[in-house]
């Protein structure tokens, strides 16, 4: 298999990821009922579009196919967090916890795709080492965003 498949297809594993992201941000962002939490699961959302898009673009560039659907195991995990939020009492600290299993899912695809960094070209690898560390960050404000959504029922 050539170095191009191989690249076109970790590109493609985490572009798929991706799509599921933005996709559950939507989610979250439609089933809370805090102004503050719309606003920012939909920034994430934003921002994940805006990844899928520069990875997109590189495949391009490198004259190959970049998928543009999300996975069955992102609609299965957005369905269960409709679930679980729909039956639990305090539906923001789910959703977080959910956000939360999904970027930390994210974070695994990406340290798994940049173990075969030898494979890719330099351009890549910097770019996906930029959008694992930009997600890094939304992990460690759910983390806080967590803490805060469990006492509001205290």
């Amino acid at each position: 298999m050539s170095d191009n498949i191989k690249t076109e297809e970790y590109l493609n594993s985490i572009l798929e990821k991706t799509y599921d992201a933005a996709r559950g941000y939507a989610n979250a962002a439609e089933i809370t009922d805090h102004v503050d939490l719309k606003r920012w699961f939909a920034q994430q959302g934003a921002r994940r579009t805006q990844c899928a898009a520069t990875i997109s673009g590189q495949m391009k560039i490198m004259h190959a196919s970049p998928e543009f659907d999300g996975t069955l195991s992102g609609d299965v995990h957005r369905g269960w967090m409709n679930l679980k939020a729909a039956l639990s009492s305090n539906k923001d600290e789910v959703i977080l916890e959910e956000c939360l299993r999904g970027e930390n899912t994210a974070i695994e695809e990406y340290n798994q795709v940049l173990n075969h960094r030898a494979e890719l070209l330099q351009t890549i690898v910097t770019i996906l080492e930029a959008q694992k560390d930009e997600i890094q960050i939304p992990i460690n404000k759910i983390k806080r965003l967590e803490d805060v959504a469990q006492h509001i029922n205290d």
